[in-house]
């Protein structure tokens, strides 16, 4: 055994790249992306993406340099998580909803070479490039570096060359710079053959959390990793062949949790959308016969919301009945009334718990069939669970980590989270002292930071996070950062943000603030001369919108612990009376209970505590 040796024939490094070029070879002629009038089989995508890799690689694009993109749900989007890694490139897809501060210290992180830029987002590209420019400036005096006068835009960081993405269906010819997408795909070689990926160590794509601390971290993974992920999850979610896809997770989300290359994998078709409007999910459902969609829980409450003007019976196509169409969400538990309320509609939701360094999920509900038997209530409680790993993971457990034991199998003794496995990041991008935090001292788990419990059948459930992320609508937002600007305010003496209930993003962020006094009267008590309002419109002038605190309670002083930690726990139970209504005014849930130092001592208290997973 020991003479047999590994050659080209019986050993290829994994990546996701292979899926299209089999998809190209088996399913040439069958469709693959649709966006509005646009179509394109499985043929046509792999020469575009030759095509752009081509185009790249003109543009002197290197190994391992990192382009990014600024995009929706739409075919350029699609392509490059092929065409990018084909160019031996590294795909960096940024979160649209950031504001221009957020996506230029992306940008400077990355030092991205290239910067790909939809027609709809060029004025928030264009200011964060001119911070990046502003920032350098002044980076260049500081060191006594006189600006030049000749070369306007020399800076001590080399800005990206921008390529617009106009729309494919009604071009707006809207551009910044001179290089536009199609014209890129048009003048590319079709007969582009990329060199093969020897090393499956080899970087795929670089995504930037936005939820684990105040500073965004980049997460880098492999095309091993990406690959096996990949197949983990149309094994798991038992995605058929010919699957038609509809992309309602933004593919930036952990390049749509790998659906990006599980779809090609499988021959199945892309349905585009470039924004998640009710009208728009019910009518490419019907029109297009949509079988499988991700989405956050939001998305539900998008559907369930929708006008009556807006609805189609998705359960009946044509005269036909039709298969429910499969659900794979992420975030927050979706509670039993709305998982009955959404599958009553013609759908069938699978939970799954991940993380974007674990590519997406690495925990899936699988369900049993025995359990069709339950009562639809408990149904429903057991679909909130996390679940099980995917088959990537070699192993997930539940330990206490100052003994590094596993927890009790009991539904009750909680732990923090831990996986090992090829779906697994390779690290954090220039961020050795995270990657080895992450990792632990002997490299033996990554650890997520997240607090749960292992049920006797073996099904994880997720019961706290222990960095305090608050998932709002399916984006991560950390309290840290939120904290931080809060304690830039001139008035704030103490700040903490925690979760808080809304009906319809699952939670948001909740305020709690202490002030100083007023300077201007110095013998005054009150603490409401500084409103909420002023607090939130502070917020909104700094943050993105989504992460702004809904809710700022003012405190004489916030609760803290023997050794003057503030007393996190203590505010997410009070938090948890308030309820944010759809019209953005708070009421107070009578039904909660009343807080009190008595009802958290001993630590964790399972009714109290908000559940949630970090999709």
């Amino acid at each position: 055994m020991d003479n047999l040796q590994k050659c080209q024939a019986n050993y290829t490094a994994l990546t996701p790249l292979t899926f299209l070029m089999r998809a190209a070879a088996c399913y040439a002629n069958r469709t693959s992306v649709i966006h509005e009038g646009t179509r394109f089989t499985w043929a046509q995508t792999y020469e575009r993406c030759r095509r752009l890799a081509f185009s790249l690689r003109a543009l002197n694009i290197a190994r391992n340099d990192v382009v990014s993109v600024l995009a929706p749900n739409i075919p350029a989007m699609y392509e490059m998580h092929f065409a990018v890694p084909m160019a031996g490139a590294v795909l960096n897809t940024i979160n649209t909803r950031l504001d221009a501060k957020n996506i230029a210290t992306i940008l400077r992180h990355s030092e991205a070479k290239v910067f790909f830029v939809d027609y709809e987002y060029v004025s928030k590209a264009k200011e964060a490039l001119r911070l990046l420019m502003d920032n350098n400036n002044n980076n260049n005096l500081k060191k006594g570096v006189p600006k030049p006068t000749n070369q306007p835009h020399s800076t001590t960081f080399s800005l990206p060359l921008v390529i617009v993405i106009d729309d494919i269906n009604t071009p707006t010819r809207i551009r910044l710079g001179e290089l536009e997408y199609e014209q890129m795909v048009h003048h590319g070689n079709p007969n582009y053959f990329p060199e093969g990926i020897q090393d499956e160590w080899t970087p795929i794509a670089l995504n930037y959390t936005s939820g684990t601390t105040s500073e965004p971290k980049g997460v880098v993974y492999s095309h091993r990793g990406a690959y096996l992920s990949t197949l983990s999850l149309i094994l798991g979610w038992e995605m058929g062949s010919e699957p038609v896809y509809l992309w309602t997770l933004p593919m930036f989300h952990c390049n749509g949790w790998t659906f990006t290359w599980g779809v090609a994998a499988r021959g199945g078709t892309n349905v585009c959308l470039r924004t998640t409007a009710a009208r728009d999910i019910y009518r490419n459902i019907v029109v297009h016969n949509v079988t499988h969609m991700c989405c956050a829980p939001i998305v539900f409450n998008i559907i369930l919301e929708a006008k009556q003007s807006e609805r189609i019976d998705i359960k009946v196509i044509n005269g036909k009945r039709k298969s429910p169409v499969e659900i794979l969400t992420g975030g927050a538990p979706p509670p039993a009334s709305l998982l009955e309320q959404i599958e009553s509609l013609g759908f069938h939701v699978t939970h799954a718990y991940g993380l974007t360094e674990a590519t997406g999920p690495a925990l899936v509900c699988e369900w049993k069939k025995e359990w069709n038997m339950l009562p639809k209530k408990e149904q429903a409680q057991l679909k909130a669970r996390q679940g099980v790993s995917v088959l990537t993971m070699a192993d997930v457990d539940v330990k206490n980590l100052e003994t590094m034991e596993s927890v009790a199998r009991d539904g009750r003794t909680m732990g923090e989270i831990v996986l090992k496995g090829s779906g697994i990041m390779m690290g954090y991008f220039k961020d050795h002292k995270a990657s080895s935090k992450a990792f632990g001292k002997n490299g033996d788990w990554f650890k997520t930071g997240d607090v749960g419990v292992i049920h006797p059948d073996g099904y994880l459930e997720i019961k706290d996070r222990s960095k305090d992320v608050i998932i709002s609508g399916g984006e991560n937002i950390s309290s840290v950062e939120v904290e931080s600007l809060l304690y830039k305010h001139p008035r704030v003496l103490e700040a903490a943000v925690v979760a808080m209930p809304h009906p319809r993003w699952g939670e948001t962020p909740c305020a709690f603030v202490s002030l100083r006094k007023n300077n201007n009267n110095s013998s005054s008590s009150k603490i409401d001369d500084v409103t909420e309002a002023e607090i939130i419109a502070y917020c909104r002038k700094n943050l993105p919108h989504f992460m702004v605190p809904k809710v700022v309670k003012f405190m004489e002083e916030l609760p803290k612990t023997s050794t003057g930690k503030i007393q996190k726990f203590e505010l997410r139970v009070m938090a948890k009376v308030f309820v944010q209504t759809k019209n953005n005014t708070t009421t107070v849930n009578k039904k909660s209970c009343q807080v009190s130092q008595n009802s958290i001592v001993g630590g964790y208290n399972n009714e109290q505590v908000l559940a949630a997973s970090r999709l």
